[in-house]
């Protein structure tokens, strides 16, 4: 399951943070249409956010520091819930820009923005599940692979024989 879930997770991070940097532009439209940051950090924020994405996504992918990418796509995830949510009770219509995109959307409604907060909850749960089992084949950090089995005990009989 845990290897599942890394793979899962990664390629969720992996396919946002590159929509978002193939067009720069529309990410820094998408951040300021949430209208929570003061407009000097907006362009600073929709810059890194992808790259932050891509960089947890590669970790997760590779299997390195399974549990802390993890926990960060976690904090990841309830700051974007947090901002969907605030955008629904706000009464904005906005396309969240999760996997690029994203701006004023006449057309978003109640519906859409319960979909896109439900996915990312599932998304949350594959992060907290890697942050409680960080373990998985493939993986390549200490703290991140399977446990080895245990070498059998040697016992007294089979030493004197």
């Amino acid at each position: 399951m845990s290897l599942v879930a890394r793979l899962g997770l990664a390629g969720v991070w992996l396919v946002s943070g590159w929509m978002k940097v193939a067009d720069p532009t529309q990410t820094t439209v998408a951040v300021g249409a949430y209208q929570l940051l003061p407009d000097d950090f907006v362009e600073p924020v929709a810059n890194a956010l992808p790259f932050v994405e891509i960089g947890v996504g590669l970790f997760l992918l590779i299997g390195l520091g399974v549990r802390i990418a993890a926990a960060a796509s976690a904090v990841l995830l309830l700051v974007l819930i947090g901002a969907v949510a605030s955008a629904w009770a706000r009464g904005l219509s906005i396309d969240c820009g999760c996997f690029g995109g994203g701006g004023h959307d006449a057309s978003v409604n109640g519906w859409d923005y319960a979909r896109e907060i439900l996915r990312d909850i599932g998304f949350l749960a594959l992060a907290a599940w890697l942050t409680i089992f960080p373990r998985s084949p493939f993986a390549m950090g200490p703290g991140s692979r399977p446990l080895e089995a245990e070498p059998a005990a040697v016992s007294e009989d089979s030493l004197a024989k």
